[in-house]
């Protein structure tokens, strides 16, 4: 379908560049990807955390190290299991999403300011559709 390759390739083109505004963190993309899940998603055990990032848990142990030692990230025991550690994000690590997230937004925002307001309403909701209907979770039906 030429609407989802459009989709596709706009949204391919719009994520890298708005990560260039990432380079001021000092941090490398596998990096902010990781603290990213922590921050937005919570504390995770080392496996979960390699699991959503799609790496072996000795890739994702290297890069918590790192974190870790940038205290950006603290690793404790499961209270549920002692055997477990859990990794959680710092306040630091937190604060250094959040300024990333208001460098891309700011950035993008600029762009839209550019725009006419029948262009901007569109693109509004276009995102809604996206957001409520395409990247949703499909809502299951009791089966009969």
């Amino acid at each position: 379908m030429e609407i989802a390759d459009r989709l596709h390739s706009a949204a391919i083109h719009l994520l890298r560049r708005v990560r260039k505004e990432d380079d001021a963190s000092g941090l490398t993309a596998p990096r902010l990807s990781a603290l990213s899940v922590l921050v937005f998603g919570g504390p995770r055990t080392l496996g979960a955390l390699a699991a959503a990032e799609q790496v072996r848990p000795p890739t994702m142990s290297v890069i918590v190290a790192d974190l870790a030692r940038a205290g950006l990230v603290a690793r404790e025991p499961d209270p549920r299991d002692r055997r477990v550690v859990r990794v959680r994000a710092t306040a630091e690590g937190g604060r250094l999403m959040q300024e990333g997230r208001r460098r891309r937004t700011a950035w993008l925002t600029a762009r839209l300011a550019r725009l006419p307001p029948e262009d901007l309403a569109a693109l509004d909701q276009a995102a809604r559709v996206l957001a409520e209907k395409v990247l949703a979770p499909p809502v299951s039906t009791p089966s009969p």
